[in-house]
This record gives structure tokens, sequence and C-alpha cells, in this order.
């Protein structure tokens, strides 16, 4: 499970004395004791890896676009800071689909659902999201969704 590999990278972090990763690993532990405490009320609960990853995947979208923020105002070192926590989460998420493979599963997709304009593009994301979310950007998977389907 990956939780548990986000765990003991704490532990190695604080035995190796890596404050920021340690900082870093942190951060992902908060956000995953955040997201468990909205979801005790849920009537129903996803898988726990893909409660992670839907949490590792919001905090890489975060620091991408801080990224471009703090590069455009002239913060070199806020943005440095923030690269060095994006590679510190994406170490936790499993190896993103390439693109190949990434517009065969929407071809496929796009015959089992018969679509074939992009009225269809939220059957597409749906069936997309449902199978292959864990392994996929879903961010760039709509822009090859939509050019499959234009």
């Amino acid at each position: 499970m990956i939780r548990d590999g986000i765990k003991a990278a704490q532990i190695e972090a604080m035995k190796a004395g890596d404050k920021a990763r340690l900082a870093a690993v942190r951060l992902i532990l908060a956000k995953l004791k955040d997201r468990d405490i909205e979801l005790r009320t849920a009537a129903s609960t996803p898988d726990d890896d893909v409660i992670v990853v839907d949490v590792l995947q919001k905090m890489v979208k975060q620091r991408r676009e801080s990224i471009t923020m703090f590069e455009q105002g002239g913060r070199t070192e806020l943005a440095a800071q923030e690269q060095a926590e994006l590679e510190v989460i994406e170490g936790f998420l499993p190896n993103q689909m390439s693109v190949d493979e990434t517009r065969a599963a929407i071809e496929a997709i796009k015959v089992e659902v018969g679509a074939s304009s992009v009225k269809d593009m939220g059957k597409v994301m749906a069936v997309l999201k449902e199978r292959h979310g864990t392994v996929l950007d879903m961010s760039k998977a709509s822009g090859l969704v939509k050019a499959a389907l234009g």
C-alpha cells in the first residue's frame, strides 16, 4: 500500500536528518489525515490506494501551479522549494500511463461507449477516470479525449 510507503519514508527521512524531505512527507501525511476525516461520514469509501493517489495528484497539481506563479513573479527560491516538494510527492505516485497508452485506452473506451463527437466527452472521461484514474493525469487526458473526439 502506498500509505505504508509514505510512513516508512517519514521514518527514513527522520533517521537521515533530511529536513526538506521530512517536511514534504509530513505535508502528504497531513493531507491524507484531512481526507480520512472527510471520508468518515461518507456512505462508502474507496480503496485506500485510490484515496492516496487522489490526494497526491491534487498536491502535484497545486505544486505545478505554484511553481508557475512563483517563476512568473521572479521568486525562484520559492519555485525551487515547490519543485523539491513536487519531486517527493511524485515519488509516491504509481507510474503514469504514457501518451500512447492513454490514446489506446481512449480509443478502446470510445468504441465501447459509442462516442462519436465532443458531446460524448463526459461519457469517455467518466469511464477513463474509473478505469485508469490512479495512473493518469486527468487534466492531460481531457485534451487527448477532446482531440480523439474532435
